[in-house]
């Protein structure tokens, strides 16, 4: 669900719910896995994040912001996107597509008693089945954790099995209340190692990007027309 409403009231969870989160034990597979390059996002991204959630069905705008989100009420959410505060990421096919995207809400300090925010994530239909939604949640808990944040939420509804599989696999306990799940993720202390990690792919991330946008250049120069 969209982590830009309701972001105090739901960090006014009982810190007697927190304590019943499983500290994450997801591991990466020895064979198969493949690096996927993910980018930091901003505000000149916003065309891109705009047409890859206009690109959402009815039900997928349902599961992502909780209700069917009207074109207008999506743009709205991605003019109103704090860039400053909050930090998106996105996945770009070779075509510059936008084609999965996360939003990490960081909670009021005022309101949450620790450290916490909120995750939310949307893939394309022709990009699912590739693991792109744990990537980023994986990739969204690093930067967390090198922000100071020990716990991540996660508000989804109870019928969208695949943000409750992520959670699961991140460790986390979910509690159920009719149509709505929650789950609050514990991450492990930021470290020498996790601020290292987050340097080096963000560098060979932008390194990607700039390599696709260059291919996507000459591809124009070469068509004699532009593109997209």
């Amino acid at each position: 669900m969209d982590p830009l409403f309701d972001r105090e009231a739901r960090a006014s969870e009982s810190e007697s719910q927190r304590q019943q989160v499983a500290t994450p034990q997801r591991t990466k597979p020895a064979f198969g896995f493949r690096w996927v390059p993910i980018r930091s996002l901003a505000a000149r991204h916003r065309p891109r994040i705009l047409a890859h959630l206009l690109a959402l069905n009815e039900f997928d705008r349902y599961l992502r912001f909780g209700y069917a989100a009207s074109d207008a009420q999506i743009s709205r959410y991605a003019e109103q996107l704090e860039f400053d505060r909050d930090e998106v990421f996105g996945i770009f096919n070779r075509h510059l597509e936008l084609v999965a995207m996360a939003h990490l809400a960081y909670l009021d300090a005022s309101a949450s008693p620790r450290p916490a925010a909120e995750f939310g994530v949307s893939v394309a239909v022709g990009a699912r089945g590739r693991g792109y939604g744990d990537r980023l949640f994986d990739h969204a808990a690093l930067h967390a954790r090198n922000r100071g944040i020990d716990s991540l939420l996660v508000h989804a509804l109870s019928q969208n099995t695949a943000m409750l599989r992520i959670c699961r696999n991140a460790g986390a306990r979910i509690e159920r209340d009719g149509p709505e799940s929650q789950a609050w993720v514990r991450l492990a202390p930021e470290s020498l190692a996790s601020h290292v990690e987050a340097l080096v792919e963000g560098t060979a991330a932008d390194l990607d990007y700039r390599l696709k946008l260059q291919a996507h250049r000459v591809d124009e120069l070469l068509s004699g027309r532009p593109k997209g």
